[in-house]
C-alpha cells in the first residue's frame, strides 16, 4: 500500500510532456564564477592517491595539538550536543576581551578567520567595490572578495614581505574599502615589526578598513604586534585558536575593532556558526598559557630542524615568525612544483605560494620528529628526481 501510494504521488505530480522542468536561475555574480576553493585539502590529495600521507606538514596545521584542558572541555561539552550553542558566544567573549584588555563589545567570535573575512567582506564589498592586497597573498580574503563581486587590485611583495608603503597607495589611488595586510605573512613567514604596522594604520586613507590578519602571532618575536587600540575605526584584527591554539578542525577565530564595526557582524552573521564544544575549547585553552609556550617552544625547535634540513640540500630558508618554513628551491616555480610534486607522491603533504616571484620556495609546516624525519629523508630524492625533468 505504501508503494502504491508513493507511485500515485509520484505520477501526480509529474509535468505535463509539454513542459520542461526548470530551476531557479543563479545570480550573474554566481554565474560566472569557476566552482572552486582556495585551497586543496591533504584529504582530497589522499583520495586521488589512495594511501594516507606520512607526514601532514602542508597545512600550518597544530600537529602538537590542542591544550589537554581544552580536549576535557570539549569531551564535556560533546554531552551536551543536543543544545544549541549560545548564539552571542557570551563567556568565550568574556574571556577574550578580558585576555586583551579591551570590552566585549569590542570583539566578534565566528568560526575561524576565514568565516570573518566572509562577513567582513559581505558588510564592505558590493560589485565594483575595490580591495587593495599584496599579489600572493592568503587566497580565502581573495575568494570572498570575488564572491561578493569586489575588484581586487594587488601590488607585489617586496624582499618577500608585504610591502606597506605601496598598499597604501594602492588603496588610495583605487579608493579601495578594505586592505588585506597580514603580519607575519601567509605564505613566506615573514614579518613586519611593530612599529612598521603603527605606521600602516595611521597611512590607513579616509573611507577605508584594514584588515589585519594575525592568525600567527603567538609565533612571531617580542614586538611585532602593535598595541591594542580596539576604538581605532580603522583597523580590524583577526586572530584565531586554529595555529598555536591547535584547534584548526574546530573552526574558532575572533576579530577586535571599533563597537560599531563589530556591532554590524550581528547583522549578518551565522549565530549558530560556533558549536558548543568549540566555545568550550576555545574558553578553556585560552586558560591554558603553559600548553601555548610549550607549542611556542615545539614550533620554535622545528622551523631550526627545517632549516637544517634544507640547507644539507644545499637550500636557503626564509626567516618565520610563523608555524611554518619557505624553503627557497632555488630556481622557478616550475622547479619547486616538481619539488613539491616527488614529495607528494613519497607521502609528504607539503604546500608552496601560486604567484612568481613566491613560488620558487616550497612551504613546510612544523612537525613532529617522525614528520621532520620522514621529510629529511625524502626531499634530497625530490630534488634530484625535480633536476632530472
Amino acid at each position: 500500500m505504501t508503494q502504491a501510494i508513493w507511485v500515485w504521488d509520484l505520477m501526480a505530480n509529474q509535468l505535463p510532456a509539454d513542459r520542461v522542468a526548470k530551476s531557479a536561475p543563479f545570480t550573474p555574480l554566481a554565474a560566472s564564477l569557476p566552482a572552486s576553493v582556495p585551497f586543496v585539502g591533504p584529504e582530497a590529495l589522499e583520495r586521488q592517491r589512495g594511501v594516507r600521507f606520512t607526514a601532514r606538514i602542508g597545512a600550518n596545521e597544530s600537529v602538537f595539538g590542542p591544550s589537554p584542558r581544552a580536549v576535557a572541555a570539549m569531551r564535556a561539552a560533546a554531552g551536551e550536543a543536543w543544545k544549541y550553542c549560545d548564539p552571542e558566544n557570551h563567556e568565550l567573549k568574556l574571556a577574550l576581551a578580558a585576555h586583551h584588555g579591551i570590552r566585549p563589545e569590542n570583539v566578534v567570535v565566528g568560526e575561524g578567520i576565514d568565516g570573518l573575512f566572509g562577513y567582513i567582506v559581505r558588510m564592505f564589498v558590493e560589485p565594483g567595490v575595490s580591495v587593495a592586497t599584496s599579489a600572493g597573498a592568503y587566497p580565502t580574503y581573495n575568494f570572498h572578495v570575488t564572491g561578493f563581486g569586489g575588484r581586487l587590485v594587488t601590488v607585489p611583495y617586496r624582499d618577500d614581505r608585504e610591502d606597506p608603503t605601496a598598499l597604501v597607495e594602492l588603496a588610495a589611488r583605487e579608493q579601495a574599502r578594505l586592505i588585506y595586510f597580514a603580519n607575519p605573512d601567509n605564505p613566506m613567514g615573514t614579518w613586519w615589526n611593530a612599529g612598521a604596522v603603527a605606521s600602516l594604520i595611521e597611512a590607513v586613507p579616509d573611507g577605508a578598513l584594514l584588515c589585519l590578519d594575525e592568525a600567527y602571532i603567538d609565533f612571531a618575536p617580542a614586538g611585532t604586534a602593535p598595541a591594542i587600540n580596539a576604538d581605532d575605526p580603522r583597523v580590524i584584527r583577526f586572530r584565531t585558536f586554529s595555529k598555536a591554539h591547535g584547534m584548526a578542525g574546530a573552526r574558532v577565530g575572533y576579530a577586535i575593532g571599533e563597537a560599531k564595526v563589530i556591532k554590524r557582524f550581528d547583522a549578518i552573521r551565522n549565530h549558530f556558526g560556533v558549536n558548543r564544544m568549540a566555545q568550550a575549547g576555545a574558553l578553556a585553552s585560552l586558560g591554558d598559557a603553559e600548553h601555548i609556550a610549550w607549542v611556542v617552544a615545539q614550533v620554535a625547535a622545528a622551523r631550526d630542524r627545517i632549516a637544517s634540513i634544507a640547507a644539507a640540500s644545499g637550500l636557503k630558508t626564509l626567516p618565520s615568525a610563523t608555524n611554518f618554513v619557505a624553503i627557497d628551491c632555488g630556481r622557478d616555480g616550475t622547479f619547486a612544483r616538481a619539488v613539491l610534486d616527488d614529495l607528494i607522491a613519497r607521502g609528504i603533504f607539503v604546500r608552496m605560494p601560486g604567484v612568481a616571484p613566491l613560488n620558487r620556495c616550497i612551504r613546510v609546516s612544523a612537525g613532529t620528529t617522525a614528520d621532520l624525519d620522514a621529510f629529511e629523508a625524502a626531499l634530497p630524492a625530490a630534488l634530484r628526481a625535480a633536476s632530472s625533468g
